[in-house]
């Protein structure tokens, strides 16, 4: 249900929306090298810019819709979700807003969106590791994880101060990482928005299955292969809801795009796929999970120091990635669809690894 109103809110309101998008005057701005270097996004110049206020308030309106109808209470853990999702795409409304009033493609500079970030995820992670439920179970815990917490790599180990100080430059380094990576990759019609789906409908996924396989009240049979995670349903029933609602919106974002989702829609992605990640503890598998991301934010680190090292010359023709193959002479919606396809071959095999890891526990 939640799901089901979160696609029908973002599919057939973005058109009442791009209306009042217009009357407000919410255009795209171009950089001009970038319109320059690739003449074909002058053309984008214009187009209504910041929806992923869209999606952001179809996946929180189907969400508690779809928990209320059902006769239960929001989750804490699903709270923690919703707080990153909106708060990183508030850092990103800043900085669109700011772009769209100044018409300049110059927001936030890179340290004050950083500032920005960890104002939000430093609350998220001070109450990711408080109010355990009942069961003493915590929505996060002090832990590196890849498919569960590796109990050696406990931050908290080597003591309370150094561990929370461990703990909250972890999470940090996460959610800034993963939200800006989401926001490099960014940068074609229904590129972000696709491969966002499949990253957070994986995590849906993977939220579901721990709900099937608990360690408290769960099969003694496959105890074994349990997972201490706190609301695993409502992580999963939050996540469809977000999948659903870029789904709905990929119909009006896909090329050619009627709308763009701005910082405040890439941000929220990355909010998500941050929240996921370490409350489903499976942060280092985020790297597989979210590749896609990964891969763009990866190409400029790699352009930038090839750049310093060699004193001028590039590596790719253009960064993020996505950028070198325009320059190459791929079309936009080739490239699309091959960044997508890529996105999925990558959350299947995480999943793959994922559910694998829990057969060698229950033999």
């Amino acid at each position: 249900m939640a799901a089901a109103i979160s696609l029908a809110f973002t599919l057939f309101l973005t058109p009442v929306f791009l209306r009042l998008f217009r009357k407000w005057g919410w255009g795209q701005v171009i950089r001009t090298p970038e319109a320059v270097e690739n003449p074909s996004h002058e053309a984008k110049r214009g187009t209504p810019t910041m929806g992923g206020v869209i999606f952001i308030a179809g996946s929180i309106i189907g969400y508690f819709t779809g928990v209320f109808v059902s006769g239960e209470v929001p989750a804490l853990s699903a709270l923690l979700v919703i707080w990153l999702m909106v708060g990183f795409g508030a850092v990103g409304f800043i900085d669109d807003y700011m772009k769209v009033r100044s018409q300049r493609s110059l927001g936030l500079s890179g340290w004050r969106k950083i500032i920005g970030q960890l104002l939000v995820i430093i609350p998220f992670g001070i109450v990711a590791l408080n109010f355990p439920n009942k069961f003493g179970q915590t929505p996060a815990s002090g832990a590196i994880s890849l498919f569960r917490d590796f109990t050696w790599l406990d931050l908290f180990a080597f003591g309370v101060i150094l561990g929370w100080i461990l703990y909250l430059a972890w999470i940090a380094i996460i959610g800034v990482a993963t939200s800006n990576s989401v926001n490099l990759t960014d940068g074609l019609d229904g590129l972000a928005a696709g491969a966002g789906v499949i990253v957070v409908g994986a995590y849906s996924v993977i939220a579901f299955w721990q709900f099937k396989q608990p360690c408290i009240g769960g099969d003694p049979g496959s105890l074994g292969g349990c997972y201490e995670v706190r609301d695993p349903f409502n992580l999963a029933v939050i996540a469809a809801s977000f999948a659903a609602g870029l789904i709905g919106f990929l119909w009006w974002n896909a090329p050619k795009a009627k709308v763009f989702m701005g910082d405040v829609g890439s941000m929220a992605i990355g909010g998500v796929i941050t929240a996921m990640a370490i409350l489903t503890r499976t942060e280092l598998l985020l790297l597989v999970i979210a590749g896609v991301f990964v891969l763009s934010s990866g190409s400029v680190i790699l352009q930038r120091t090839y750049f310093k090292i060699t004193r001028g010359k590039r590596l790719f023709l253009m960064s993020p990635f996505h950028h070198h193959l325009e320059m190459r002479g791929w079309s936009e919606i080739t490239i699309v669809v091959r960044m997508w396809i890529i996105a999925g071959l990558l959350a299947v095999s995480a999943i793959g690894l994922f559910y694998v890891e829990w057969l060698t526990r229950v033999g």
